[in-house]
């Protein structure tokens, strides 16, 4: 009778210990590689960007047009994170000059 229950408890013990993994597990995901989540896609704009290069420990900078806005976007590395700003109407996004 003893053996049973040392058994039943080990079982059990297992069957917990499973059950919090899985739990610890679905609670930690990992939002940035969620492939596909992001809103639907509409046009792309492939053209070249205009990059500046600036030394180490800086961040580096790409430049294009949009339409008749000019956009910029700071960058580090391979960083998934990056500064965005946008100049409305800016002349240099004309047809014909860049």
């Amino acid at each position: 009778m003893f053996h049973l229950r040392k058994r039943f408890a080990v079982a059990l013990l297992a069957l917990l210990a499973l059950l919090a993994t899985g739990i610890a597990l679905t609670g930690c995901s990992n939002k940035s590689q969620e492939p596909f989540r992001d809103a639907g896609i509409g046009q792309r704009n492939n053209g070249k960007a205009d990059v500046m290069t600036f030394p180490d420990g800086f961040s580096n900078v790409a430049a294009k047009c949009d339409g008749p806005n000019r956009v910029y976007v700071a960058f580090k590395g391979d960083d998934n994170r990056a500064a965005i700003a946008v100049i409305p109407n800016d002349p240099r996004c004309t047809t014909g000059a860049r």
